[in-house]
């Protein structure tokens, strides 16, 4: 199985750092261990928006401390680009014309109820934990969603 791990920031980045991301997203899976063991990942940016990693489980299992050792990372890519990437409050979700947007959850809220957001609406499920789950399941109409829940 691989699992994955989405991190949303909490605005788009720019094309330069989405660049700059990924190069050091790249230096870090290179020395990924867990337990002494190197992880099969990757990671990658997806609409400068999404920092993705995965691991193939097969090839090595994650432990809590190979989890530390990302969640340490991602902090450090925090700093370094004056980011947010554990910010759940900011809800992405596709506009009319398929452009991802990034709004706080009052917003949304708001957005709901003026009818801009409605239940076919494309949001991103960004708590999935498998990798095979990203093609089918990660962009979703809003009926489908946990947001539909909540909001």
């Amino acid at each position: 199985m691989k699992r994955i791990w989405i991190y949303q920031a909490d605005r788009i980045f720019s094309q330069q750092e989405s660049v700059q991301i990924l190069e050091r997203v790249g230096q870090f899976v290179s020395s990924w261990t867990a337990h002494g063991s190197a992880l099969a990942g990757k990671g990658y940016v997806k609409y400068d928006l999404f920092l993705i990693f995965e691991v193939d489980e097969e090839q090595a299992g994650v432990t809590g401390c190979s989890i530390d050792k990302s969640v340490h990372f991602i902090k450090s890519l925090e700093q370094a680009f004056d980011i947010g990437f554990f910010d759940r409050l900011k809800i992405a979700y596709r506009d009319a014309e398929h452009r991802i947007q990034l709004v706080d959850r009052s917003e949304f809220k708001e957005l709901i109820r003026s009818g801009i957001v409605h239940s076919e609406t494309i949001v991103f499920n960004n708590i999935l934990t498998e990798a095979s789950e990203i093609e089918s399941k990660w962009e979703i109409p809003f009926q489908e969603s946990w947001h539909s829940k909540i909001f």
